[in-house]
């Protein structure tokens, strides 16, 4: 059970008389209700308020639950002497406003005590409008915009048209009426604003306990109450607590992966140097043969680049050291129903919701592939998104086509293309752009990597597939994209 659901539960025992036992020598809630109407009467005759429309009887089948003998069925305008009402000044003329007057609507009832309002009128204000002063001790509900909510006003304040001035008998307990009142259940009618009718609202059935039972109750529930806020927030703490907690051991774990420290190193492997060696002489016999383009050179690695100490046998390289290629792709026209519902899986960002990809939400035909900068990614290309969702990463499962916020990218094979995904993950990929955010080409190949031998690579994607699962945070997580940028951000076309 949540706390809400505590809260409630507490508020209906109180209600239902099961709270707090009751004491025989309490003055019964008939002889109270009987003071109640003649201190009304007089109040009507005095001219101190005004006759009330007469209340329906009420039925047996109106009454939800037992209630105890000393307490009493009746309708919420039996016990209300006074409901009054209150209006908002122009808020176009400046001399209403910004006044000494406190001036509350809606948004000021956020608790059970109205200390101080948001809003100010003047005199002038005041007396050109609807809205009226309620003394302080008045409690103050609404019945437009937020039905259900309710205050005492600690303050005279003047009230706007969506809330109700509710002045009770001292046989009434305040407190009592308020926890009361948060059982009922207030449906407002209207279509674009919902709201409850006067008459609505006094025709509720509530029960009426002793008066000395009524304070004991309120005593009851503001001793226990606070108790259940505490665990209330201890409840929320740990919501997020496990929420978050997932979330920061999978970093955390794909930090140390990152850094050489989650798997033991091999005084056998291949360095990474070796590695590097053999993967620049691969781009040069590709490049050689024509089979991909020769890239910018980049610019040589600083020590004050490097964000933290790697193992001996691995290497700093700029990412686009390890990528052979790196190719981007289009829309066919959106309007050209010659273009779309074809064959050829087309990706774009929606599709990248997974490690791998192995369907797409839109098919192009040959005819858009043609008459568009798409172009199809063999099977095993890896995709990354450069703008709308910065820092998404799959594997393709299948030949397809992607558009022009996405880029496939060729590893050698003498990189581990899951390790590359998991790697990727860690990096800050930070877009720039007005309206949308991207990163471009030359500055996501500049990015520091830190590459370990092969073997090791595969050692860490070994361990991290052995690991990650026991830190999913919900099910079917292992099927979500590594843990990168919390919040893509997104990257100009090139």
């Amino acid at each position: 059970m949540n706390a809400r659901q505590l809260k409630n539960a507490l508020l209906q025992q109180a209600i239902e008389g099961r709270l707090v036992p009751q004491n025989p020598d309490d003055e019964p809630a008939a002889v109270l209700l009987q003071r109640i109407r003649a201190e009304k009467a007089r109040l009507i005759k005095e001219g101190r308020i005004k006759k009330q429309k007469p209340l329906p009887p009420i039925t047996d089948e109106e009454k939800p639950f037992p209630i105890p003998a000393s307490w009493e069925w009746v309708r919420l305008g039996e016990v209300i002497l006074e409901n009054v009402g209150g209006g908002t000044p122009d808020k176009l003329n400046p001399k209403y406003w910004g006044g000494t007057i406190p001036w509350a609507s809606v948004k000021d009832l956020h608790a059970n005590r109205l200390y101080k309002t948001q809003d100010y009128i003047t005199e002038e204000g005041l007396q050109n409008s609807s809205a009226r002063i309620l003394k302080k001790g008045t409690i103050i509900i609404c019945t437009r915009m937020a039905l259900g909510k309710i205050t005492i006003a600690d303050i005279d304040v003047a009230i706007n048209q969506d809330l109700r001035g509710i002045n009770l008998s001292d046989f009434i307990d305040k407190y009592f009426f308020i926890y009361m009142y948060g059982t009922l259940s207030i449906e407002g009618s209207g279509v674009t604003v919902k709201g409850i009718r006067i008459e609505s609202l006094h025709n509720k059935v509530i029960p009426l306990p002793p008066l000395e039972e009524q304070k004991r109750i309120v005593a009851k529930l503001e001793e226990l109450l606070p108790e259940v806020e505490e665990y209330g927030r201890a409840q929320e703490e740990l919501n997020a607590l496990e929420t978050a907690l997932p979330g920061r051991l999978r970093k955390s774990l794909l930090q140390e992966a990152v850094e050489g420290r989650l798997v033991p190193q091999n005084p056998d492997d291949e360095p990474a140097a070796v590695l590097l060696q053999r993967i620049r002489a691969e781009k040069a016999r590709l490049i050689k043969e024509g089979r991909i383009k020769k890239q910018k050179p980049l610019p040589p690695i600083t020590d004050e680049e490097k964000p933290f100490p790697i193992p001996a046998s691995w290497e700093w390289v700029r990412l686009g050291e390890v990528i052979l290629e790196n190719v981007g792709g289009g829309t066919p026209d959106k309007l050209n129903p010659k273009y779309w519902g074809g064959t050829i899986p087309w990706a774009s960002v929606k599709d990248l919701h997974a490690n791998r990809l192995y369907k797409t939400q839109d098919y192009i035909t040959e005819e858009g592939l043609q008459n568009s900068s798409a172009r199809i990614l063999k099977k095993g290309t890896i995709i990354i998104c450069t703008r709308m969702a910065l820092g998404k990463i799959t594997i393709a499962d299948i030949d397809v086509a992607i558009n022009q916020d996405l880029r496939g990218i060729t590893l050698s094979n003498l990189f581990d293309k899951e390790f590359f995904i998991y790697l990727y993950s860690t990096l800050s990929i930070k877009g720039s752009g007005v309206t949308v955010k991207g990163i471009r080409i030359e500055n996501l190949h500049n990015k520091l990597i830190p590459l370990p031998p092969l073997e090791e690579q595969k050692r860490i994607v070994a361990k991290l597939e052995e690991v990650l699962p026991l830190c999913a945070w919900g099910e079917g997580a292992t099927s979500e994209p590594p843990a990168g940028q919390d919040e893509p951000p997104v990257a100009e076309g090139e």
